[in-house]
């Protein structure tokens, strides 16, 4: 399954995309990006971590306004 990095608050997500099987990386810096094939942020924060340019080559995900499965469905969609 796919590596993928979700920002610190979203714990249900985190959870939700574990029990699908994939491998989840906590985004604490820019650095962390870079091991994803994906990334899924909050939305809270449009310059998230301080990074104001796109580190990562795979898709990046906001979850605001989505629940935990639907946010899954999106992953699972993007890396399809």
């Amino acid at each position: 399954m796919a590596r993928i990095g979700v920002e610190g608050t979203l714990t249900d997500v985190k959870e939700a995309l574990k029990e699908k099987g994939h491998e989840v990386i906590d985004l604490h810096s820019e650095e962390d990006t870079g091991q994803c094939d994906c990334c899924v942020i909050s939305g809270q924060d449009k310059n998230v971590m301080g990074m104001s340019t796109a580190s990562i080559a795979g898709p990046v995900i906001n979850a605001d306004g989505y629940n935990a499965e639907d946010v899954c469905q999106m992953v699972e969609q993007k890396l399809g």
